[in-house]
């Protein structure tokens, strides 16, 4: 972040937070995401957990990724000023200061992390501080300004969480979690590589060298195509693990073809047509693929209360 904009947003935010600016801070919509995915690590990992474990458990995940996003809003504020998608953030909107994003993130930061390891083991809380170091330095500091290869590379920051809920629930990492981990890692570059197909121009303003910025739209589409291709295998491995079962099977059966489907239809397009229909499909399949994750990590537990019931394995 310059030091012009860390001036401007600095002096324009004295006595403008409310409380709500604090919360948007912490990302809301990503940490419901980094719960959810946490809570089916947590829930389907072998083994009785105590509830109330298990619920401190999931609190202190979801602060550390709000504190991943404060992080993140602090440090991107002079490039959300300038994307429409951001632009109305607490920070480049003048509503908070850097300075405390920056301090909320890093009070956030050891507290999620100190407060996980004593809730469950020390396995849980060193993935969960490496996550929030990932994210904040490697992908936000580092790489998100520096290659194409942001997102892939960033995007295991977001595959950790259900990964974290399982080895609290264990104290151990397996396939299974790997899996879990591998599912959202796969999963992260078509999302947003689709996004950025329809939001080029943000991106490009900002200088953020996404790919369709600095390869164009069309090795975006090829490359939508090819991680969509390798991300079948991983869903569908994950339905031969013990903690499948027939939900997830026919699941991840549907969402995939469908997913597949769409990753074909992005790539045969040409620019014109995109542009002329208003980037219809490319936005059609932004949002199934966030049902896509959705329903893959909701038929895993489905699959758990199948089981639970007696009604399956």
């Amino acid at each position: 972040m310059t030091d012009a904009t860390t001036n401007n947003i600095t002096q324009a935010a004295a006595g403008e937070a409310r409380f709500g600016d604090y919360i948007l801070l912490l990302k809301p919509r990503v940490m419901s995401l980094v719960v959810f995915t946490a809570l089916v690590g947590l829930v389907i990992a072998p083994g009785p957990i105590d509830p109330m474990i298990g619920f401190t458990a999931i609190l202190f995940i979801a602060l550390g990724a709000g504190a991943s996003g404060a992080l993140n809003m602090w440090y991107d504020a002079d490039i959300d000023q300038v994307m429409a998608r951001t632009a109305r953030r607490p920070v480049p909107a003048g509503r908070v200061a850097p300075t405390e994003a920056l301090s909320l993130g890093l009070w956030l930061s050891a507290i999620s992390v100190a407060m996980l390891g004593l809730a469950t083991n020390l396995m849980a809380a060193a993935l969960l501080a490496f996550t929030i170091f990932f994210y904040a330095v490697v992908y936000t500091i580092w790489l998100k300004r520096a290659t194409p290869q942001n997102i892939v590379i960033g995007g295991a920051a977001g595959a950790f969480p259900p990964m974290i809920g399982w080895v609290a629930a264990t104290g151990a990492i397996s396939i299974e979690a790997v899996l879990l981990f591998g599912l959202i890692f796969m999963w992260t570059p078509p999302h947003f590589w689709a996004l950025a197909l329809f939001m080029k121009s943000d991106y490009h303003r900002a200088k953020v060298p996404m790919l369709t910025v600095t390869h164009g739209r069309a090795e975006t589409r090829r490359q939508i195509l090819i991680y969509t291709i390798l991300l079948v295998p991983v869903a569908l491995g994950l339905a031969i693990t013990p903690v499948a079962g027939p939900a997830y099977l026919t699941a991840a059966l549907i969402l995939n073809a469908i997913f597949l489907h769409g990753a074909w239809q992005i790539w045969r397009r040409d620019e014109a047509t995109a542009e002329a229909d208003g980037y219809a499909v490319e936005k059609r399949v932004f949002r199934f693929s966030l049902t896509y994750l959705f329903l893959h990590f909701g038929a895993l537990l489905a699959d758990a209360a199948l089981r639970a019931l007696g009604l399956w394995g």
